[in-house]
């Protein structure tokens, strides 16, 4: 089998790289450009491209062969479902030529008109920087419009919750759920991930006027972690649960013991913490092996 098919093979297999020229036999790479993108997910498929309709990964790639005339898989560090926002998502493509970064922005910008998708900032990255896999640290922040009337500006941007809700038990209740636990209660059942466990750093609940917001951060998150949490903390905050139902459920590890799950409008991805460029190299070296979301 010749090398690069090899190396395809490899890099399939454990999904964790691209072939790129010169990586492997000392020459120069190809440039690799870092991206952050803001979009509505409303009239997307989600981030990774399907078959079933548009997709934001997809509208990338197709904007990138416009300008480059160059057929790239842009990766992304969170696969956000149909109808879930990022206002911070970062992702990672080669191209053969050495393009100036606010080129591509601009070149991009136009190209993706007139999708509700953005390029806020395009650079150049090392070669060792993974949108995905180098990540420290996902942020995201979920909207519940606690108000009688219905959105207006703000449809398919946040859920609405008529029955007012008491945030400060939400956010009690919240804190039984930070830290390292098996979450198999609040992940999909079609969750791909190797492992329930997941460490959540923060997860916190506040009042903002009309709107509650409740933020989780985590290097890493299973296939609808976020919004199943969300509406289990819903069901607190209306008092048809308390902290201790949420401590009961997560310990079931049961996914039937999770409650309803929260929709899609008001998820958005906040942003994505990576280390410094001068520790790539190092951060690679002890890359944890199981699937970020």
């Amino acid at each position: 089998m010749p090398t690069k098919t090899l190396l395809e093979a490899h890099n399939s297999a454990s999904g964790r790289f691209s072939f790129r020229p010169g990586f492997f036999f000392g020459f120069r790479s190809m440039p690799r450009y870092r991206i952050t993108i803001e979009y509505s997910g409303t009239p997307f498929v989600g981030w990774q491209t399907q078959n079933n309709g548009p997709s934001v990964q997809s509208a990338l790639q197709q904007a990138i062969q416009r300008f480059s005339q160059e057929t790239v898989r842009v990766r992304g560090a969170g696969r956000t479902d149909t109808g879930v926002h990022a206002l911070g998502q970062v992702a990672h493509f080669d191209l053969e030529k050495n393009w100036d970064p606010l080129r591509i922005r601009e070149a991009m910008n136009y190209h993706l008109r007139p999708d509700p998708i953005a390029i806020i900032t395009c650079s150049h990255a090392p070669e060792e920087f993974d949108s995905r896999y180098s990540a420290t640290m996902r942020h995201y922040l979920y909207r519940i419009l606690n108000r009688r009337p219905q959105p207006t500006l703000d449809k398919n941007r946040v859920w609405h919750v008529a029955i007012p809700l008491n945030h400060q038990a939400m956010n009690e209740a919240a804190q039984v759920l930070v830290g390292h636990h098996d979450f198999t209660t609040f992940r999909a059942s079609a969750c791909q991930a190797n492992s329930p466990m997941r460490t959540l750093s923060q997860l916190v609940v506040e009042r903002h006027d009309d709107e509650i917001h409740i933020r989780a951060c985590a290097r890493s998150f299973l296939h609808n972690q976020v919004r199943s949490l969300t509406g289990t903390l819903k069901m607190v905050g209306e008092g048809k649960w308390t902290k201790q139902d949420v401590k009961r459920a997560l310990e079931s590890c049961d996914r039937t013991a999770c409650a309803a799950v929260a929709p899609p409008d008001g998820l958005y991805l906040l942003k994505v913490d990576y280390p410094p460029d001068d520790e790539l190299k190092e951060e690679t070296a002890n890359r944890p092996n199981h699937n970020p979301v």
